[in-house]
């Protein structure tokens, strides 16, 4: 038996390890990859720690990692159009049915030397993307990228707002930008994390608790307020703030997930300016190969996101360096 380092959750003891597991062998319709670097993610953080449980994982233990690239290494039955050595990334998850299985949570991830995937959940990548980079664009830049044009559908030249500018909102401040979005607004409580989202492209960076706060966004919409707002965050106190903050029309799309409830202080005014608000999750599979083409295409690279790369064998190190909010991290990364 062959064995490799994976990083392993059980998931009733909250226990995590880097541990020797034998290595996967491909079933029909299954591709072996030889993971070349796998994504940190808050939702990693947040199985370790508790408050995301899998809904769907048959057992009690599974290999964390749901951000993956890396390259074909064996072949299943069934499988063409795959040969070994083809530079891939693979999607966060794949569709059983009429339900969503989320890879490193409800199946075995990508922190791991070797990965099983379906077939047809493979994208293939070119050699000019490295897979530090690549490994993320499913979830840190496909869900922002699916918030703004499919669920919120931001139109250029209107305003938006971006609470949170971790992660997932520096990557929405730089797709609004490529989008023709203006201004853009963005609000954070850290002044490194406002630093950074001037960086990636914000017209403006605001801390919540300023008072101004809503008169420096009406005065920056030309007192109309903001057409849309996107909330990174999952904070209950944030969602108040940016609806307060939405003009006529506007939509305040929620992306960080947050099991407190939203309140509309005074919902006369909201039904009023005919206002709505957005529940969204993940992406499309097109949204990640649309990424991909407009990363061949020369419209976008993530080479700023990498803030960290640690060997597999410290994934515990990073899982605490992403807690802890060290060197205020985007993406940190792993490599076999």
């Amino acid at each position: 038996m062959i064995l490799m380092l994976a990083g392993r959750l059980d998931v009733r003891t909250r226990e995590f390890a880097v541990e020797e597991v034998p290595t996967p062998v491909p079933g029909p319709g299954e591709v072996r990859i030889k993971v070349g670097a796998a994504g940190v993610c808050l939702s990693d953080v947040h199985l370790i720690d508790g408050p995301l449980r899998p809904l769907y994982l048959p057992g009690d233990v599974v290999t964390l990692g749901h951000e993956v690239a890396g390259t074909v290494d064996l072949i299943g039955d069934g499988v063409t159009g795959w040969a070994p050595g083809r530079r891939v990334l693979l999607q966060a998850g794949e569709l059983r049915g009429e339900t969503v299985y989320t890879r490193g949570v409800d199946y075995d991830g990508g922190w791991a030397e070797y990965a099983l995937a379906r077939a047809d959940t493979l994208v293939a990548i070119g050699d000019d993307l490295p897979f530090e980079q690549a490994c993320f664009i499913p979830d840190a830049v496909s869900t922002p990228w699916a918030a703004i044009t499919a669920t919120a559908a931001v139109l250029p030249a209107r305003s938006v707002g971006v609470w949170g500018a971790g992660g997932l909102g520096a990557h929405a401040i730089a797709l609004l930008r490529l989008i023709g979005a203006a201004p853009i607004i963005a609000v954070d409580p850290l002044p490194t994390a406002r630093e950074r989202a001037l960086e990636f492209g914000a017209d403006l960076a605001l801390d919540p608790a300023d008072p101004m706060l809503g008169q420096q966004i009406s005065q920056a919409t030309g007192g109309t307020g903001l057409s849309y707002a996107f909330d990174f965050a999952g904070v209950e106190a944030v969602r108040e703030q940016a609806i307060r903050t939405l003009g006529r029309l506007g939509k305040l799309t929620l992306v960080g997930l947050t099991d407190k409830p939203v309140v509309i202080t005074d919902g006369t005014r909201f039904s009023y300016l005919q206002q709505q608000i957005l529940g969204h999750y993940g992406s499309e599979p097109a949204h990640v190969a649309q990424l991909v083409d407009l990363v061949e295409a020369g419209r976008v690279e993530f080479s700023r996101s990498v803030s960290e790369v640690l060997p597999l064998a410290q994934a515990a190190t990073a899982v605490d360096h992403l807690r802890h909010k060290v060197g205020n991290p985007i993406r940190i990364v792993l490599t076999p």
